[in-house]
């Protein structure tokens, strides 16, 4: 017959060990913040070529985009963009991101890593409600915005725009 006094002493000491310690404190275990690979701003344009049919948004481009109209011009060929909703993200290492710019049209990323050129590699969903409508594998580095064309809406598109923000 096999004896588990042994284990069983071993067993007794550990949790006597764990008990004498301290339990962590609620504001330690909030300083606990997990791996990010950097920072990311997301944000739903639409565009359109009629100033009638703009919403009257008030939302700002950022700093760190200075020429986003210009640039989104050259890529979708309509004259005006106007930002329905916008959304800054920590993009984590081991956890799913979500960039939220409305309620219908929301982004989920997945860290694949660091990419040249000080970029993050990324596995991209766009989703609409509880569908997902694109799915990419991407690089996003800072100064080079992703623009991903969404669907048309009113007399114009939407459009998704993400950015690589390195704080």
């Amino acid at each position: 017959m096999k004896s588990y006094l042994p284990a069983l002493c071993l067993l007794c000491l550990c949790a006597a060990t764990c008990a004498q310690e301290p339990p962590a404190s609620p504001q330690s275990l909030s300083a606990i913040k997990p791996a990010t690979d950097g920072r990311v701003w997301g944000a739903l344009i639409f565009a359109t070529n009629d100033t009638a049919q703009l919403t009257g948004a008030r939302e700002q481009t950022p700093a760190h985009l200075p020429k986003l109209n210009e640039r989104l011009a050259k890529v979708f060929h309509f004259k005006h963009f106007e930002i329905l909703g916008q959304h800054q993200q920590d993009i984590f290492r081991e956890y799913e991101s979500w960039v939220v710019p409305s309620r219908d049209l929301f982004m989920k990323i997945d860290s694949k890593g660091p990419a040249d050129k000080n970029g993050v590699n990324l596995h991209l969903q766009v989703w609409r409600e509880q569908q997902v409508l694109v799915k990419s594998d991407a690089v996003l580095r800072a100064g080079s915005p992703l623009f991903i064309g969404g669907p048309p809406w009113k007399d114009g598109r939407l459009i998704f725009v993400l950015s690589l923000d390195r704080k």
